[in-house]
């Protein structure tokens, strides 16, 4: 059976999935900006001119009001692949403010990434030859790689920013004593990917891991893909008050702004979570004024991936 079948997308106009019209305004500057933002790392890590362009055309149509939203459509067919080692470019770029501003072995991790080819997609343009990277979404084993550098730095850093003393014994042991059961759940795209994407990039990802725990060729390979939890370290916008006490359901679904449509489900499956502050700059505008980029750590269960994958299918299908 063929590991990753090729799966051809549209690229659509920007909607971003949220549950309420002030959070999709919200949610709507805020990836515009964070397109320039991503632009701009392009250029400074020498992306070819083709794929700076196609950023453009992606850029020009998210900055297009709400009342003036394109309606036309930017045909592009995405296709996923296994990481390799032209890649490294690509994934380093998505991966640039991945633990914030934190000097770290960012390219030892990516490395790792690229490394690991039995589980891991990279979403390309077909038959793009400027080989630009618009997604990449892999699963590390925390025990596995335990002695890389890169893996040593982003334990430290999880360790350093948990101040939840309610939290900080949980999150310890999984980067602990139970580390050789732990993925480490790594998903970055280009902001505007269209959401369709998800679901099969996550159906991938998670049928990978099943399928290592039979195919890889050593007992210790098969079983460094057995994960009981998964750790994800992501980012959202969150209501400078949020937590205040509110007044209507309506507030408390704007409390929180996912920039990543699966980490709300990701969020509320999860068995324990914390918020950390970010140095990372702040997006300035009047729809963002009461709101803070914030980082999170999230725990969750394997046993809970099924239910996962049902609910971003229904998500993204429902939207």
């Amino acid at each position: 059976m063929p590991r990753k079948p090729a799966r051809h997308h549209r690229l659509l106009p920007v909607r971003p999935l949220t549950f309420s019209p002030f959070a999709r305004s919200v949610a709507r500057v805020a990836t515009a900006y964070l397109v320039k933002h991503y632009m701009h790392n392009a250029v400074q890590q020498s992306a070819g001119d083709e794929f700076k362009e196609k950023l453009k055309i992606i850029g020009r149509h998210s900055e297009s009001s709400e009342d003036e939203e394109f309606d036309g459509v930017v045909q592009a067919d995405f296709a996923f692949f296994d990481p390799k080692p032209d890649d490294f470019h690509g994934v380093k770029t998505l991966l640039q403010s991945y633990l914030d501003n934190k000097q770290w072995d960012l390219s030892g991790f990516v490395d790792l990434i690229l490394g690991q080819t039995t589980v891991g997609t990279v979403v390309k343009l077909e038959d793009d030859e400027d080989n630009g990277v618009f997604s990449i979404i892999t699963a590390l084993n925390l025990g596995r790689y335990k002695d890389h550098k890169c893996i040593t730095e982003l334990k430290e850093f999880l360790l350093n920013i948990c101040h939840e003393k309610d939290k900080i014994g949980n999150l310890r042991s999984l980067l602990g004593d139970e580390a050789q059961k732990v993925g480490l759940l790594v998903s970055q795209c280009v902001v505007n990917l269209p959401p369709e994407l998800l679901p099969p990039l996550y159906d991938a990802l998670f049928d990978e891991i099943s399928w290592a725990t039979e195919d890889e060729p050593t007992e210790e390979l098969r079983n460094s893909f057995r994960f009981k939890f998964y750790l994800v370290v992501s980012k959202f916008y969150k209501q400078k008050n949020a937590n205040q006490k509110r007044s209507s359901s309506t507030d408390k679904d704007e409390a929180f702004v996912y920039i990543k449509p699966e980490d709300e489900i990701l969020h509320k499956l999860s068995m324990w979570s914390f918020l950390f502050p970010l140095q990372t700059q702040q997006v300035a505008t009047h729809e963002l004024k009461n709101y803070q980029l914030t980082g999170i750590v999230m725990a969750v269960k394997a046993e809970d991936i099924s239910s996962f994958r049902q609910q971003l299918h229904a998500l993204i299908n429902g939207s």
